[in-house]
């Protein structure tokens, strides 16, 4: 019998880490995507080549796009500050349709194999603000895919999966370690430098430390002092 098919979209970072021991955990068969989109920290890529070849999944796919060319973000424009203390509003550091263009590749990835799911470590709770992490986008993204795939159109099902919405960091921590999940090979800072050392500081890191703390184990991140 032919297993689930399902696309993770891996970043590198802990939560799509995490995402992708879920997806496994529920017996589907992976295959991960990523993309180098013009980001500052480069490292988080090779993070991602590590976490997918631990996970030893079916196929890795890493798709170049230049979305950095399009500026506005501290993420992709080395020129723009990413701020590292806390800020009302939509920070800096949102990248603008970043995760409505890595949808959309991993949905065309999923139509190819006809594959059942998408799975997305969006989180909700711990996170910077962003528009495309709320669970009001996630609803949205799923009618567009009902409406705009021959798979739904013919009567399939393709499920925009994302396990993390409602969770907090330490929450995720304490899930992934069941599924062992190596922290130590993920990259969420939003400066890492190439060796994916971590700042400390960012609004990334922030979140990422405390959730170890509150989740009661020792921090494996690498920090750059």
């Amino acid at each position: 019998m032919n297993k689930k098919k399902a696309i993770v979209l891996v970043s590198g970072g802990l939560d799509s880490a995490t995402c992708l021991a879920i997806a496994k955990a529920q017996n589907y068969e992976c295959y991960a995507i990523s993309f180098e989109y013009g980001q500052r920290s480069r490292s988080e890529l090779q993070a991602a080549k590590e976490i997918v070849a631990a996970a030893r999944i079916v196929e890795h796919k890493i798709f170049s796009l230049q979305m950095g060319e399009l500026g506005s973000s501290a993420l992709t424009d080395v020129h723009i500050k990413v701020p590292e203390e806390e800020s009302e509003g939509i920070p800096v550091t949102y990248v603008p349709a970043r995760n409505t263009v890595f949808l959309s590749y991993a949905l065309a990835w999923t139509e190819v194999l006809k594959g059942e799911a998408i799975f997305m470590g969006l989180n909700a709770r711990d996170y910077s603000g962003y528009p495309d992490c709320r669970p009001e986008y996630v609803a949205a993204f799923q009618q567009l895919i009902n409406l705009a795939t021959k798979r739904s159109v013919e009567g399939g099902i393709i499920k925009l999966e994302t396990p993390l919405i409602d969770l907090n960091k330490s929450e995720i921590i304490k899930i992934g370690l069941r599924l062992g999940v190596n922290y130590g090979n993920t990259v969420s800072c939003y400066q890492a430098d190439e060796s994916g050392r971590a700042c400390g500081r960012c609004d990334s890191c922030r979140f990422r430390h405390k959730g170890f703390v509150d989740a009661g184990v020792d921090d494996p991140t690498r920090y750059q002092l």
